[in-house]
C-alpha cells in the first residue's frame, strides 16, 4: 500500500480525496492549525495532520501539493531537501526563478503536474524539433475571477460580453493571478519559457466553464488545442480536471 502526504485541506484537496485509488493511502495531511480537529474526524484518527511536512517521521511515496503557490514556497524546497518525491499542483510558484532555481537543485524529485491543460507531451516533443511561438488564452466567468487581480482591472459585475483584460507573459500572470494561472506556468515550463510564453486572460459573463486554449508554432508546424472544462462546485477558480490530474499522481504510484 502507497502512502501519500498531501499539503492543502480545501476544495482541491478534498476533490482528490474523494477519488483516492484504493491501494493508495492518505497518511498525512499538511493544513493550519485550526482545520487539525476536523481532519482528525473526518478521518476518525486515521491520517495525521501536521503543520508542517517535516514533522513526519516517515517516508511518504508522494507528497502531493493541492494548496497554494505559497505553499510551495513554504515546503517545497525542505521536502525535496529530504529525498522525498513532490508532485506540485501550484505550478505558478515557479515564475519565482530564484524559488526555481531552488527547488530544481534541493534534491529528491520534483513532478509538475499538467492540472487543468492537455498538450503538454506535445509542447515537449516540439521543443526538441524548434518550438518558437506558445500563446495561451484563458477564458472563465466573472465568478472565477472574484477575488483576484481582475477585480483592479475589469468591473467584473458591469461586463456583458467576452472582454481580454490581461495580456503580457505567462511570468506576470502567474505572479498576478496565482490563483488562476497556474495553468499559464505549466504551458510555459513545458514549452519555450515563462518570459517568451504570451498570454491572455478573459472573462465571459456566458459561460460557466474554464476554457484553455492553447497555440503553438515552431519548425515542427502547428498545433490548437481547446480544453473546456468544468469548475469545481466548491470552488470555480479550479477546473476540475486540474484535480483529476492529481489522483492521476496517485494512480501511478501503483
Amino acid at each position: 500500500m502507497k502512502k501519500v502526504m498531501l499539503i492543502g485541506y480545501g476544495a482541491m484537496a478534498q476533490a482528490v480525496i474523494e477519488r483516492l485509488p484504493p491501494q493508495v493511502a492518505l497518511g498525512w495531511i499538511v493544513a493550519r492549525e485550526p482545520h487539525h480537529a476536523a481532519i482528525r474526524q473526518q478521518f476518525a484518527g486515521a491520517v495525521a495532520p501536521l503543520s508542517d511536512p517535516l514533522q513526519c517521521d516517515q517516508t511518504p511515496d508522494l507528497v502531493l501539493e493541492c494548496a497554494s503557490q505559497q505553499a510551495v514556497a513554504q515546503y517545497g524546497e525542505a521536502v525535496l531537501a529530504r529525498g522525498w518525491h513532490l508532485a506540485v499542483i501550484s505550478t505558478g510558484a515557479l515564475a519565482d526563478s530564484q524559488l526555481e532555481q531552488r527547488l530544481r537543485q534541493a534534491g529528491g524529485r520534483l513532478t509538475l503536474l499538467a492540472g487543468a491543460i492537455a498538450g503538454i507531451d506535445g509542447l515537449a516533443a516540439a521543443k526538441e524539433g524548434g518550438l518558437e511561438r506558445v500563446t495561451y488564452q484563458s477564458r472563465k466567468s466573472p465568478a472565477s475571477w472574484r477575488g483576484s487581480y481582475a477585480e483592479q482591472l475589469i468591473d467584473l459585475s458591469a461586463v456583458h460580453e467576452t472582454r481580454i483584460f490581461f495580456e503580457g507573459s505567462a511570468r506576470e500572470a502567474a505572479r498576478l493571478f496565482p490563483a488562476n494561472a497556474n495553468v499559464a506556468a505549466t504551458v510555459a515550463l513545458g514549452g519555450i519559457g515563462l518570459d517568451a510564453t504570451r498570454v491572455q486572460l478573459m472573462v465571459d459573463p456566458t459561460t460557466q466553464r474554464n476554457t484553455h486554449t492553447l497555440h503553438a508554432e515552431g519548425l515542427f508546424g502547428e498545433f490548437h488545442l481547446e480544453l473546456s472544462g468544468l469548475p469545481l462546485a466548491s470552488n470555480p477558480k479550479t477546473s476540475t480536471l486540474a484535480a483529476l490530474s492529481a489522483v492521476r499522481a496517485c494512480c501511478e504510484l501503483t
